[in-house]
């Protein structure tokens, strides 16, 4: 290596402002510092003068303390001097400058690429390394060797400095260079350079500020003050570059204090970031049980912008661009990708999320609590025992009535009855819960329902439209107890159609509360004390009969209901449970349900009440092209496939041909769906002899909310029963067998697949000689509930 006047002794480090106050400043008084800012210790600094009497060129003069007094002095008296001659002396540095940027030039011309030279290049865009140069590479671009010892070709527009001064150098001492330059840097240095060439309006280069500050030119020095500049963000600014060499002049004083100010910002936010990091990566690391709860992160401010970045970020909901900064800045100092799921991860991590949180319930922005006005105002009504329709009950208690129903079922809003008349015909009465008899159109809790649209049931809790103290204790119906409700009494004809039909404000005293599985036993033992039941079952197959004869589509299936205790525990409790449509019990709600909605139509229609009548048209459905799907799952599965999507009405019913009815209006939900409840307010208005509190328009207007919100609580509950489902699916041994049939085939040999004991579909690749309908058996090969995937694999006899 060779180095053309290099000083051989090592740089002196840089007076610190506090040693140079403390060993001198005895001898200037302080309160003349005071009265000279340009001399203070706080944010200026030593002249050049100053400095190069305190520094010499590679070693320390000796200087008594009464020198470096003197040169003070003098310095002072050479202030006034210059503030006279100031104007003069700016117009003589914009001269200099313009010089400065000719001997930038000039320089440029002789430093030029060459072997053995020492060059700094952007290797990338987060990298900036150290070379040698070795040959020319084509007829522009450089051989180099840095600092790693890597050679590599560059562009000249990759060259950020040239080093001056070098020639031949060695890469391998290069590490040994860069240590020298890394331990003589001082940012401090800067400052005291800004404000002298501040004063004298004058620019530098990176040699020239060297000199200055270091009292030489030499390659150490130079490149020293290189780094200085180059990662200067507040004293100085490049006003001129030209290649690998740049001239830089001081910014203006009111830019600067502005620039710390923002540093000072950055700094403080930085310190917070590198904190909230720390604390990140200490609760990662402790036991479950001693994460601090959720909301011990939101009760610092800071803390709280934080975490809700994060949390926005996990759920692709970031309101500003802050936010997304603020969480990504987070997720790189974690080490981790900036992906949302890694935001998940780690709030799963600390403790934030529960590992199985609802992720769909937060992006969708489901609300899931009630504000305290609406819970008022349900306190309100649970207080008060008037029934606005208490001349108007016909009273039914001496029916036997059977609410049928899933297990957990919190609100209970539809039962039945059934009687045998003398010609032998069947009477069935659908009583559906009364809740406007205590809700008003317009009010705060109708409104609040509104904009809910639909109760949502999840596997892992129950979100009511109406505050579920009031739906339960005072809208649902109750087992013994005396029951506000509307009944739908029909006889039918003998062949299942509707002979007779009457609406009315009804009390009742439901006798059983059964589930599914319990009335299907109580049917099976055709108990002579139940005969009800049995006439009801009998009522659903005339009545399935009959609209199988008016071209009604049968799409019952397999389906699945899944009830999470504890669910933000790790390991929650899963019951799982498969219901087939096609069973009795569910045979007679299912039937009983669309008679009450083909009646309330055909009412609706004699009396003109406008009301939210559905149909769906069957004109893309002929059902003899599916005669040779096994009926059940896979021909239900066909239907659905090519259904098209139901339509409204609000003047006049309009046919319904998948279920094979004239007319249709859902009316048997009303404290769950809010469609239901509109039918019940017209209707139960037209009973009273009132005004009716909507017209058609207004119906329409509203169902365009409802049906919206409606939709989104259906895709909310789809994803949460399919993520619990498979969470179901991960937790089976890995040699366990399932049944699986086969629905379709996707392309080639992989098939659509319904699995039976769990409920749910899947696809796999199936054999050779399978077919729609055949059934097979199936493993797990992978299940991951938060990526959505479920990876079977057929179990080949044999093999």
């Amino acid at each position: 290596m060779a180095i053309r006047a290099i000083n051989t002794c090592p740089i002196l480090p840089p007076l610190s402002l506090s040693t140079f106050k403390s060993r001198f400043s005895h001898f200037v008084p302080s309160q003349f510092l005071r009265n000279n800012p340009k001399l203070g210790f706080q944010s200026q600094l030593l002249t050049s003068k100053m400095r190069m009497n305190l520094l010499g060129r590679g070693s320390v003069r000796r200087y008594s303390l009464y020198s470096v007094y003197d040169s003070i002095m003098e310095e002072l008296k050479l202030m006034k001097v210059k503030k006279e001659k100031k104007t003069r002396i700016r117009a003589v540095n914009k001269i200099g400058l313009m010089s400065s940027l000719k001997l930038v030039d000039d320089k440029l011309g002789k430093q030029l690429l060459q072997k053995g030279v020492l060059l700094e290049f952007q290797k990338d865009s987060e990298r900036i390394l150290l070379a040698v140069a070795q040959k020319p590479d084509g007829k522009k671009n450089w051989m180099v060797k840095d600092q790693n010892g890597v050679t590599s070709s560059i562009k000249p527009q990759q060259v950020t400095y040239i080093i001056p001064g070098v020639e031949n150098f060695d890469h391998m001492e290069i590490s040994d260079f860069l240590q020298k330059a890394e331990n003589n840097l001082d940012p401090a240095l800067l400052e005291f350079s800004w404000a002298e060439l501040l004063e004298k309006n004058k620019s530098v280069t990176a040699e020239e500020l060297a000199e200055i500050i270091f009292g030489s030119m030499e390659p150490l020095e130079s490149y020293c003050a290189h780094l200085l500049l180059s990662n200067d963000e507040i004293y100085f600014s490049v006003v001129e570059a030209k290649g690998p060499r740049s001239v830089y002049e001081p910014r203006p004083t009111i830019q600067v204090e502005e620039l710390i100010r923002r540093k000072h910002a950055t700094d403080v936010a930085e310190k917070e970031l590198q904190d909230f990091v720390h604390l990140l990566k200490s609760v990662k690391a402790m036991s479950p049980t001693s994460k601090p709860s959720k909301g011990s992160w939101t009760v610092e401010e800071k803390s709280r912008h934080k975490i809700e970045s994060l949390e926005a970020y996990a759920i692709d909901a970031c309101k500003t661009d802050d936010q997304k900064r603020t969480a990504t800045t987070i997720l790189k100092a974690m080490g981790l990708p900036k992906l949302s799921s890694s935001a998940v991860n780690l709030l799963i991590n600390i403790g934030y999320f529960p590992v199985h949180v609802n992720l769909d319930l937060l992006k969708l922005n489901i609300r899931t609590d009630y504000s305290d006005e609406i819970l008022s105002a349900a306190e309100n009504i649970l207080s008060v025992t008037s029934d606005p329709d208490e001349m108007n009950r016909k009273n039914l208690t001496h029916l036997k009535v059977y609410a049928i129903d899933v297990d957990e079922a919190d609100e209970l809003d539809d039962a039945l009855s059934a009687t045998r008349l003398q010609d032998g015909r069947i009477n069935v009465w659908i009583h559906v819960a009364d809740p406007t008899s205590l809700v008003q159109p317009g009010s705060k809790l109708d409104r609040d329902a509104m904009r809910r649209g639909t109760s949502i049931f999840l596997p892992s809790t129950t979100i009511p439209m109406f505050p579920e103290k009031l739906a339960m204790e005072r809208m649902s119906l109750k087992q013994g107890k005396l029951c506000h409700a509307v009944s739908v009494s029909v006889i039918l004809h003998h062949d299942g159609s509707i002979a007779e039909y009457k609406v009315d404000n009804s009390t009742i005293r439901p006798t059983y509360m059964l589930t599914y599985e319990s009335a299907n036993d109580l049917l099976y033992l055709n108990l002579e004390e139940e005969s009800e039941l049995k006439l009801l079952s009998e009522a659903a197959a005339l009545r399935l009969q009959w609209r199988r004869e008016q071209g009604a589509i049968d799409t019952a299936t397999i389906d699945t209901r899944i009830k999470v205790e504890n669910p933000d525990d790790v390991e929650p409790s899963i019951n799982l449970y498969v219901e087939n449509q096609a069973d009795p019990a569910m045979r007679i709600v299912m039937e009983m349900m669309v008679l009450c909605g083909e009646a309330i139509a055909t009412f609706g229609c004699f009396n003109k009440i406008p009301l939210p009548y559905r149909g769906q048209p069957q004109s893309d459905i002929d059902a003899s092209l599916f005669a040779h799907l096994p009926e059940g799952p896979v021909r239900s599965s066909a239907y659905v496939k090519i259904m098209r999507a139901a339509e409204m009405d609000f003047r006049k019913p309009i046919r319904h041909g998948v279920l094979g009815v004239p007319g249709y209006v859902q009316f048997s939900s009303p404290i769950r769906r809010y469609m239901d409840l509109l039918a019940h307010y017209q209707v139960k208005a037209f009973l009273r002899g009132d005004s009716l509190p909507f017209s058609a328009g207004q119906l329409e207007g509203m169902s365009s909310l409802v049906t919206m919100n409606a939709k989104v609580a259906k895709r909310l509950s789809n994803s949460s029963l399919r993520y619990w489902q498979l969470e179901f699916m991960r937790r089976q041994p890995k040699e366990k067998k399932f049944r699986a049939v086969i629905l379709r085939f996707i392309k080639d040999r992989n098939a659509a697949l319904l699995l039976v004991e769990v409920g749910m579909q899947a696809s796999s690749w199936v054999s050779s000689g399978s077919k729609v309908g055949d059934e097979i058996e199936v493993r797990v090969e992978e299940a991951h509930p938060r990526d959505d995937v479920l990876s079977l694999k057929e179990v080949v006899s044999g093999v």
